[in-house]
């Protein structure tokens, strides 16, 4: 979609440098040209950053992450005892 906005700034760009409009419809087509390269331009970065991004369905919700940190300490607290794990004995 963003590729139009390329398209009708160089179709402003074109009409801006015709010879038979005036000086200020020139002016106005200049403007846009700058316009439409503008939207072209952060149409196309939105797009680049869009493509990169990660899916937000693998995102794990807060209820899911208290689960699993509740698995965790269930599964620590039975075998644990309190002590801490192996080590270098100093």
């Amino acid at each position: 979609m963003y590729w139009i906005y390329l398209l009708l700034s160089v179709l402003c760009l074109a009409l801006a440098m015709s010879r038979g409009i005036s000086t200020a419809l020139s002016f106005l087509f200049l403007l846009g040209a700058f316009g439409f390269m503008l939207a072209w331009v952060v149409g196309w970065l939105q797009a680049r950053i869009a493509s990169r991004s990660r899916d937000v369905s693998h995102i794990l919700s807060p209820d899911e992450l208290r689960r699993i940190r509740e698995r965790a300490e269930a599964r620590k607290s039975p075998g644990d005892g309190g002590t801490p794990p192996d080590g270098p004995a100093t």
